[in-house]
């Protein structure tokens, strides 16, 4: 059970980049030399991209499922939207991620690729979560007091989630929104990327702009 108040923590590029070397660093020094990679899509993309190029690996394919959807908010059940379109098939596979919440989709991937006869499977993920029922072979950070991790390829989606979260019904100034952002998940977002953030739930029809303020639509 997500709480309705919780803490985000925000991840630049930089950090990313550093944690997806630390990460193949972990992977090269067990001695485990895959022949593929396959992302969890969509964010296992990047961390698995720099594994690959860390550990010169050449091959790298992708599945995607979702789970998560914008802002923390967790789908029933993780399922398969775009199947494996690659054969590995005798192969050394290694799964990337880039956090495990509950661990289902870790889970779920992971008997999905085996189920294609690979020779081994193992899994990586930038942060580790205390709470998931799984545990990857390798993971570069672990997070023990659950808290939303938002990486910097999901940070404008993250934050339309969030402000539509925190925007309430009567008609609310943008340095308000910002304040409500804080106060319950401790995100400081900027005007510009707030302002863009707002626009886009206006264009999803989920906020109305009246002026220089912002409120929920009506349902």
């Amino acid at each position: 059970m997500i709480p309705a108040t919780f803490r985000c923590e925000m991840v630049g590029w930089e950090r990313a980049a550093r944690l997806s070397r630390l990460l193949a660093e972990k992977i090269k020094a067990s001695g485990y030399r895959p022949d593929v990679v396959v992302a969890i899509g969509r964010g296992g993309y990047v961390p698995a991209r720099i594994v690959c190029d860390s550990l010169l690996i050449g091959a790298m394919t992708g599945i995607t499922i979702k789970h998560w959807g914008p802002g923390a908010e967790k789908k029933e059940e993780a399922v398969i939207r775009y199947p494996l379109a690659a054969d590995v098939a005798g192969l050394a596979v290694l799964i990337v991620d880039d956090v495990t919440d509950t661990g289902e989709t870790l889970s779920l991937a992971t008997g999905y690729v085996e189920g294609f006869s690979p020779r081994e499977v193992r899994t990586a993920v930038l942060h580790h979560k205390r709470t998931s029922a799984v545990l990857p072979d390798y993971y570069a950070g672990y997070v023990g007091d659950w808290r939303w991790v938002t990486y910097p390829w999901a940070a404008h989606e993250d934050l339309v989630g969030f402000a539509g979260k925190v925007l309430p019904e009567r008609p609310a100034t943008l340095a308000e929104v910002a304040a409500a952002l804080e106060e319950r998940y401790d995100i400081r977002a900027g005007a510009e990327e707030l302002v863009a953030a707002l626009a886009d739930l206006v264009a999803l029809g989920e906020a109305v702009q009246e002026g220089p303020l912002y409120r929920r639509a009506s349902p």
